[in-house]
């Protein structure tokens, strides 16, 4: 009986596991990293209506002491998730928006804080209908 039990619950995680992933993938591309120095830098992402960006912001020599809203976006959700966040668009997501983050942590051995700013955008057509066809 208890192994009957660890088979179903392994069949249930690989269920859980293999199921389909709605996030778009490389929603953030060729961005550069900050450098915890006072500094602002910009993002571009794009992504599909409906679909979800996860990102996280830490980079290889950098530990993330706490991340920051600065400015909410007007045309879809976020959440900050540790030291990331999830981007939703929203269904009828058209045009841009935009939203402000602000990370404090310490780069090598100076502490510090950037704003990064995310502009985000549909990606061309073909994409959005292929992303689509994705999901159902």
């Amino acid at each position: 009986m208890r192994s009957l039990i660890s088979v179903l619950r392994a069949g249930l995680l690989v269920a859980v596991v293999a199921g389909p992933a709605s996030a778009t993938p490389n929603c953030l591309r060729d961005n550069k990293p900050y450098k915890l120095a006072g500094d602002r830098i910009e993002w571009t992402m794009k992504i599909a209506p409906g679909a979800d960006c996860i990102q996280g912001l830490r980079w290889s020599t950098m530990q993330i002491y706490k991340v920051e809203l600065a400015e909410e976006p007007k045309s879809g959700e976020l959440v900050l998730v540790g030291p990331g966040f999830r981007y939703h668009a929203k269904p009828d997501f058209a045009g841009t928006d935009r939203f402000s983050l602000v990370v404090v942590g310490k780069n090598r051995h100076d502490e510090g804080k950037s704003t990064v700013e995310i502009t985000v955008s549909r990606p061309s057509s073909a994409i959005v209908v292929s992303a689509a066809a994705d999901s159902q």
